[in-house]
């Protein structure tokens, strides 16, 4: 009797310990505890506030429930000197920090900022009218999903550069899915992954190419460096765009598990430059592409004249930094470093301004 009595007391220990060790998966699997974020490559939204934090270091993406799902009651933005206001917050100068992404949160309409300091620490900060304060990233529940056939660390191209900086060039999110574009360790490089959220075992990934027009060739080693979602003609398109800036579309039915897809180069939009950011905005029941670049004003392209252009570019634009596809305007806005969508009609825009100030503002409908 004793044994059995023993026996028993020790196997309602063993439960005991299970259950006071076993991990609880809250909302989307969520585990609470400090997510270990290495870089900041990129911000995304899903749903309810949830924060998405593309990491190419280590070749991870992170979900973080930032509890910031109701609408915000504040002024709009409009913040001078934005950079020296986040340095003086983080008790360092100016050109100790890069900022890397800004993703308006489409719940509260707040604004994130990603941060990197020049000692590699990552920081991610939330603004809501004139009020700058650091997201707390320290026990909070969060998923993360390390990227299948990521390049190696210490992997280099032919220039010697890192590849595995540019394993997440991008990310999103739509229909459900955490999109990245980005490298894979693999022959053709370029990559796009498409991931159910919540985050399961399942990658969806895709290689992908494309014809440079300013390039005059073929290329498969390029990452995407923005891309947006859109409906075009009733079927949605991946659009995309490069360094150089060749615009893109990859059908969206088309970037299936182990597939090699080929893109449709529908504008080169000038060589010497590189895109920034893209987003889709709607007025008067017309959509437009926007789209901010490194050494180029931003860019405006009807998605009818999309629609309209039934080729492809297979050929070399000849001239330098001349352009060819579909037709789009340069707006008077220059120097815009990040990009993102507030709402159908207005931009959130971080731009350098002429006197030197980086300045966080508001677009008007005007601009569509």
């Amino acid at each position: 009797m004793k044994k059995i009595y023993f026996l028993m007391v020790a196997l309602a220990g063993l439960m005991l310990l299970a259950n006071t060790t076993r991990t609880t998966r809250g909302k989307y699997g969520m585990v609470v505890g400090t997510p270990a974020i290495k870089s900041i490559s990129g911000l995304a939204f899903g749903p309810d506030g949830v924060l998405l934090v593309g990491d190419s270091k280590s070749a991870t993406v992170f979900a973080i429930d930032t509890k910031d799902a109701t609408a915000s009651q504040t002024a709009p933005v409009e913040i001078k000197n934005l950079d020296q206001k986040i340095a003086a917050l983080l008790g360092t100068e100016v050109q100790n920090i890069t900022i890397q992404d800004i993703a308006v949160n489409p719940a509260s309409k707040s604004i994130y900022c990603a941060v990197q300091h020049s000692d590699g620490t990552p920081v991610i900060l939330k603004i809501d009218g004139d009020k700058i304060q650091p997201v707390n990233t320290k026990n909070v529940a969060f998923s993360s999903l390390a990227l299948n056939n990521a390049p190696a660390e210490d992997a280099k191209d032919k220039r010697g550069n890192s590849v595995r900086v540019a394993a997440i060039s991008d990310i999103g999110f739509a229909d459900g899915k955490v999109l990245v574009s980005g490298l894979a360790g693999q022959e053709f490089a370029s990559t796009f992954r498409s991931i159910p959220f919540p985050f399961s075992d399942k990658q969806d990934q895709a290689t992908l190419e494309i014809y440079h027009a300013a390039h005059g060739k073929y290329e498969t080693l390029a990452p995407i460096r923005t891309f947006t979602t859109a409906e075009i003609k009733g079927k949605k398109y991946l659009v995309a765009s490069y360094t150089c800036t060749p615009l893109v579309l990859f059908p969206m039915d088309e970037l299936k598990p182990g597939t090699h897809v080929k893109g449709r180069t529908v504008a080169e939009m000038g060589s010497g430059n590189s895109p920034v950011d893209m987003v889709t905005m709607t007025k008067g029941g017309e959509s437009f592409l926007m789209m901010a670049n490194s050494a180029r004003p931003v860019f405006k392209v009807k998605y009818k004249s999309i629609e309209a252009y039934q080729g492809s570019l297979t050929t070399p634009v000849e001239e330098n930094f001349a352009t060819a596809g579909v037709d789009f305007v340069s707006l008077p806005v220059t120097n815009v470093v990040q990009l993102d969508k507030l709402d159908d009609t207005r931009m959130v825009l971080l731009q350098r301004r002429s006197n030197g100030s980086l300045d966080l503002w508001i677009s008007s409908e005007r601009y569509l």
